[in-house]
């Protein structure tokens, strides 16, 4: 009964939180505390519990590390026109019958580069829509286009506070986890890729904005300097060198090329890595607000507790009753069917990717370790189900928000393929990948 009453609180709280639109640290703070009084009605002392929720976030402090860049590398490739340089190009490359496989193309690579999704759909999404709607191409369909693009980089980049949290909460290493994903996504990128290819040709855009691009023109040091920090992010990574290294390179040379080519000042671009870029002027200007280090404060707060929660559930096993359940279903129709089953659920009700795979990562961890499962493929199956299906609930806020940037709906989720392939071909698949896990 204690712990019903934890998790009642907890998703009041939650609940409270989403309507008033407040962070997910207060709830998660809430719920720690609930759970802390349910340790001590089962008769722990405070300070034992104290030390489960410490040891808990150790392993969190490499993510933080990680975490911590990501903040001054989204910020670096903000000002110095990374991200303008690679919308630019991308709109002059596109040719009627290949608008939506472009747009996908590029929202992907943005959304891999520097991990955001919410980021991404901000700004490359809603140029790419305003070009969709002037071309007469389908906004549904590129909506749900636009949301595979930034979900593909949420889900798989080393960058991304989602793919770090659940390294984080799993205790695997992130830069692991990046390559079995990609094996793992190679199948439905590649049905992705078909379905709009198909799609760009039966759906062309009818005329190409120019005075859209004029303004981008007119807007942008558009220097093809620009492109060095995406290169190097990219590109060392492949030649063996750490990401955590690949991204200070990234940084530094974007705050170079801040500096040489945008005209920015040392003092100016070290001040925006930190508190973010926030450009004043046009809507076309204001849509790269955003990063730097204090940006990323909240992630590592909820990565924090999230991992502090999972140092309590299992020292205190509060959990054991629901786990042993879950380990019978796991037993029953395998690890990841299960998972999916569970994912649904706790996303349907929490709306929100973070405490949907929180909730996920601690729940399931026990039962995958009673079935033969490994840490390793539980963060892998992680990420082929709840990053993705939590923000594909339709009152979710991976998917309200993104499309009210577009003015859609959940009329564009069947356009949204990649979203929905990753889960149905890794349930397909895995045992094709249980050697390589």
């Amino acid at each position: 009964m204690d712990l019903l009453i934890a998790f009642a609180v907890f998703l009041s709280v939650m609940a409270v939180a989403l309507i008033m639109g407040l962070s997910m640290i207060v709830p998660l703070l809430i719920g720690l505390i609930a759970f802390i009084a349910v340790g001590l009605h089962r008769g722990y002392k405070l300070p034992v519990l104290a030390g489960m929720a410490v040891s808990g976030t150790k392993d969190a402090l490499i993510v933080i590390k990680v975490m911590t860049f990501i903040g001054f590398l989204t910020a670096a490739w903000r000002c110095c026109g990374t991200i303008t340089i690679f919308v630019y190009y991308g709109m002059n490359i596109i040719t009627p019958s290949l608008f939506l496989l472009i747009a996908f193309l590029l929202s992907a690579l943005l959304s891999y580069g520097i991990g955001t999704s919410f980021g991404v759909a901000a700004t490359v999404g809603v140029i790419f829509m305003t070009l969709a709607r002037s071309g007469g191409v389908d906004p549904v369909i590129t909506a749900g286009v636009i949301m595979s693009g930034v979900y593909f980089g949420d889900r798989g980049s080393p960058v991304s506070s989602s793919a770090n949290m659940v390294a984080g909460v799993t205790q695997t290493d992130i830069f692991d986890n990046v390559a079995r994903m990609m094996k793992s996504g190679l199948l439905p990128l590649l049905l992705t890729l078909i379905i709009y290819g198909i799609l760009s040709v039966t759906h062309p855009m009818q005329s190409i904005d120019e005075a859209f691009i004029a303004e981008y023109e007119a807007t942008f040091t558009l220097s093809l300097w620009a492109f060095l920090p995406a290169v190097l992010m990219l590109l060392l990574p492949l030649l063996k060198v750490k990401v955590i290294h690949a991204m200070m390179l990234s940084t530094v040379s974007g705050i170079l090329v801040g500096w040489k080519i945008e005209g920015f000042t040392i003092s100016e671009l070290l001040k925006i890595c930190i508190f973010g870029y926030h450009p004043e002027g046009s809507d076309l200007v204001r849509m790269l607000d955003g990063g730097g280090f204090l940006s990323m404060l909240p992630i590592v707060g909820i990565v924090l507790l999230s991992c502090s929660y999972s140092g309590i559930f299992k020292g205190t096993g509060m959990l054991n009753g629901i786990q042993n359940k879950l380990s019978g279903l796991c037993a029953k129709y395998g690890r990841f069917p299960a998972l999916l089953l569970l994912t649904v659920g706790l996303s349907s009700v929490f709306c929100t990717q973070t405490i949907a795979t929180l909730m996920c990562a601690s729940l399931m961890e026990t039962p995958y370790e009673d079935n033969g499962g490994t840490k390793k493929e539980l963060a892998l199956d992680l990420e082929n189900s709840v990053i993705l299906i939590s923000c594909f609930i339709p009152w979710s806020l991976g998917w309200t928000i993104p499309t009210s940037f577009f003015g859609a709906g959940i009329s564009s989720m069947p356009y949204a393929c990649y979203m929905y392939l990753v889960p149905l071909c890794w349930l397909v698949t895995k045992k094709y990948f249980k050697n390589r896990i």
